[in-house]
């Protein structure tokens, strides 16, 4: 499926719920963070102190459901494949549809995701593991602290992709070019120095292989606000399921180098 209008339709039709990496190649992917009105200037704020790990598209008014900036006919209650609910910083459910749990004080946060520079990544010949074998990304809660903001405080979360010495060098390079999305890597080898004892067990997505020759390289993670979340424990808080992004009506291209259309 390369439409994202069409996309969000079947999504919203029930007809599409599994992760999104790899689908809509050219259209810029979404991490949703939606908070109670209270919250949103705080957590705002997290996000302009955090931006690595929180790089912010677009923010709704409260209560809105509509991010036209991102997609005219967009509707975040319907339009991502699944949802986690959490209350007072605990993950309670998980749910596909949000419009019995809408609120009109509730408003959405969509940050930069790393789908877009794996795009760029393909484009020059990086290969990435965990597309081939069709897994989730790896992500890792490290020991890290993000910078806090009033009651938005907590660990740093990375994704990891594999590389020959040599392709990690090129990676860095090129995922610089996408600060709005995450942009260039946070830390490479060596997992320990942040806190990931082993690289099996992930705290989101699927284990990816690092073979002997290759260095794991770790990027700032769009569910860092889950993490986040389990310390601040706000009294209700709704992301995406890790890797069920909201895909969007962005150009990558758009991107690159900062560029923005919030």
């Amino acid at each position: 499926m390369n439409d994202p209008r069409a996309i969000r339709r079947a999504i919203r039709e029930g007809k599409f719920r599994r992760h999104t990496a790899g689908v809509a190649p050219g259209y810029v992917q979404g991490n949703v963070c939606i908070l109670p009105r209270e919250y949103a200037d705080e957590f705002r704020e997290f996000c302009e102190l955090n931006p690595k790990p929180c790089p912010l598209l677009a923010m709704s008014a409260p209560g809105d459901p509509r991010l036209r900036e991102l997609g005219e006919d967009l509707d975040i209650r319907t339009d991502v494949p699944r949802y986690r609910v959490f209350r007072d910083g605990v993950l309670t459910e998980e749910l596909t549809d949000l419009r019995d749990l809408w609120r009109p004080d509730l408003v959405t946060f969509v940050l930069g995701c790393s789908f877009s520079f794996e795009e760029a990544l393909s484009a020059e010949g990086l290969r990435l593991r965990y597309i081939e074998q069709g897994t989730n990304v790896p992500m890792f809660r490290t020991n890290v602290d993000c910078a806090p903001a009033g009651r938005f405080r907590g660990k740093l979360v990375v994704s990891m992709r594999p590389f020959k010495p040599a392709d990690a060098i090129r990676a860095v390079e090129i995922t610089a070019r996408y600060p709005r999305v995450h942009g260039s890597p946070v830390h490479i080898g060596k997992p320990e120095l942040i806190g990931i004892m082993d690289l099996d067990k992930p705290w989101a997505g699927d284990p990816t292989e690092v073979r002997a020759d290759e260095l794991p390289v770790f990027w700032a993670c769009g569910i860092t606000p889950q993490s986040v979340v389990l310390d601040a424990k706000p009294s209700l808080c709704i992301t995406h399921a890790p890797g069920h992004m909201l895909v969007t009506d962005l150009r990558n291209d758009d991107l690159q180098n900062g560029d923005s259309h919030q």
